[in-house]
């Protein structure tokens, strides 16, 4: 009886830790990314049906406005990572980011 419950609590904590790694790379594939709706996408046609749905656009909140705002956000797996060398030096591939160094200004 307790290695039933030992194995519960193991997968319940892979199947999470899986869910938040595999998270990225299931926006990524479903074409919300970093840099919009990709065009062809199932992401493009859940947009596109939200929308005809809506009378022309979509809702705030709605599932494809929330997964839109994460793909902007950076939190898929298209994004630059901050190693990676760009033409603009301050391109943090979308992700919000803070250092001790960042001075606020008034």
């Amino acid at each position: 009886m307790k290695n039933k419950k030992v194995l519960t609590v193991v997968g319940v904590t892979a199947g999470a830790v899986s869910a938040v790694l595999l998270a990225p790379v299931a926006l990524t594939a479903a074409g919300f990314t970093s840099a919009g709706i990709a065009a062809g996408s199932l992401a493009a046609s859940m947009m596109s049906s939200a929308a005809i749905a809506n009378g022309g656009g979509v809702v705030a909140g709605s599932l494809v406005a929330v997964l839109q705002s994460a793909g902007a956000a950076g939190l898929t797996a298209d994004h630059k990572s901050e190693s990676s060398s760009s033409e603009d030096e301050d391109d943090d591939g979308g992700l919000i980011s803070w250092s001790p160094s960042t001075e606020l200004h008034k």
